[in-house]
Parts: structure tokens; sequence; C-alpha cells
């Protein structure tokens, strides 16, 4: 039986393990980096080092299995980059519309499991993320979830799936900066034909949407901020949402609580 923790990294190997676990699922397992392969097999950015990051690391035994990314707001990239928060989103997004009194964002990204442990990391993974906010002060969640397709066409589908069941916001928008446009022919469709096909016709309710959108709609109460918005770093389609740390549903907060318990 594995033995799991979670751990918020404060040492170059527990940060070296975040960027290796990502670079593992995301340019090995996914494959949406595209086929050149760093010197170091690490998935890195300016963001990684910054005092305001918490990068959260999940172990099975002493292998690190899962991580995600927690961006608070910095000056010196609000600064730099002429952004009202100083997170990497807002290159994408104008927020302008989301900030209120008593709201403290911070942006998860950079989410991944890899294959072999992800059904038993992933809710892991999000306790720990979750607790570590808490401690931050953070009150919302804001990220761009991966819809895991680069066609248009079924992220559109997707999108209109998610809005079908209740997960697109009525209390919050933000608006789009940059429309990269993605590729003509589809490398990473998600859909099969029958699929396609049967979305075509609106047939949504069975359609079946990627496991992270539903992870957070569905488990952290979030809902969609936007439409869909190719990513060109990812070669794949995000769709920006916010969760609000205190509409969590009681469900996930128990599941949290046994998590925390059988890791002690």
């Amino acid at each position: 039986m594995n033995s799991w923790n979670c751990r918020v990294a404060d040492t170059q190997r527990e940060l070296d393990d975040a960027l290796r676990v990502r670079w593992e699922v995301f340019g090995v397992e996914m494959r949406m980096l595209g086929d050149k392969k760093p010197q170091a097999p690490r998935e890195a950015n300016c963001f990684d080092t910054l005092p305001t990051t918490a990068h959260v690391v999940v172990y099975s035994d002493q292998e690190a299995v899962a991580t995600a990314r927690l961006l608070l707001p910095n000056a010196e990239v609000a600064s730099s980059a002429g952004s009202l928060m100083g997170l990497d989103i807002e290159r994408k997004l104008d927020l302008s519309e989301l900030v209120a009194p008593g709201r403290v964002f911070a942006e998860t990204t950079r989410y991944c499991a890899r294959q072999k442990w992800r059904k038993h990391a992933v809710l892991r993974l999000q306790a720990c993320l979750y607790r570590e906010s808490l401690r931050r002060g953070v009150t919302h969640w804001i990220a761009a979830a991966n819809m895991e397709t680069d066609s248009e066409e079924e992220a559109t589908l997707i999108y209109r799936a998610a809005a079908r069941q209740g997960w697109v916001s009525d209390r919050f928008r933000a608006r789009t900066l940059e429309f990269p446009a993605p590729p003509r022919q589809p490398v990473a469709p998600r859909l099969s034909p029958t699929q396609l096909a049967r979305a075509r016709q609106g047939d949504l309710d069975d359609l079946k949407l990627p496991p992270v959108l539903s992870l957070f709609a569905d488990k952290m109460g979030a809902r969609f901020i936007g439409p869909p918005h190719y990513d060109t770093a990812f070669h794949r389609f995000t769709v920006p949402l916010v969760a609000a740390l205190d509409e969590i549903p009681q469900g996930t907060l128990r599941l949290f609580d046994t998590l925390d318990a059988d890791a002690a």
C-alpha cells in the first residue's frame, strides 16, 4: 500500500521534483510542448522562482507524482507587464471586472499528475492546494483549464455542454485580450467521429468533458468566466474559470479531511 504525502516545495530538490513532473506529464505523456526536448527534462518559466509562487507536490512513497503551482498577485510582474494583479493569466484576460474589496485571487497553473498515479493523486493535490491557499489568505482561484483538444470546433462544443450543465458563471466575467489562431488541421482531437457527429447535431448531454474541467466545476464549484482560448505554449484550448474557496461543496471538504487523515 502506497504512503502518500503532499508538500509545499521549500527546497531546491522539491522545486526540481515539481518541474520534472510537469515535463513528464506535459512534455512526454501528453506531448503538448512540441518535439524539441530540453537539455534537462524540466518544464519551467520565470514565474517558478517568484516569492509569491508556491509549488505543491504530491508524493507516493518518495516519488513525486503530481504538482500544481499557485501564483499570488505580484507587484513586480504587474509593474513590468502593465497588468492589474501580476498574474500570468492576465496576458490573455482582462480581470478588472473581477476585482472587489475582500477578494484575493490566486492563479492555479501547471496542474498535472502522472498517468500511473492520476486516479489517486489529483484530489490529494487539490486538498493541498486548498490548505495552502487558505493559509495565504486566498479567497478565489482563477485558472485556464486544459480542454485537452486543439480543435476549435471541439472546444466550442465542450463549452456549450458545460453551459448546459450550468457551469458558466452568471456572476463573473473576464474579457479576452488575445485571440491566437489554432491549427487549421487539429492534431490532438479529443472526440471520436461518432461523438463529434452527435455533438454537432446538438446531442451534448452525454458529451464527456475533460477531467480537469469536471474536477474544478463539479468537485470545486468552479464556474467558467469566458469562452475557450487557444494556448500557443501548450498547443491546446483552455477555458478560464473562477472558484470561490468559501463555496467549495461540503462533500468535497469532507473528502479533503479524509485524505488529510489518511496522510497523517
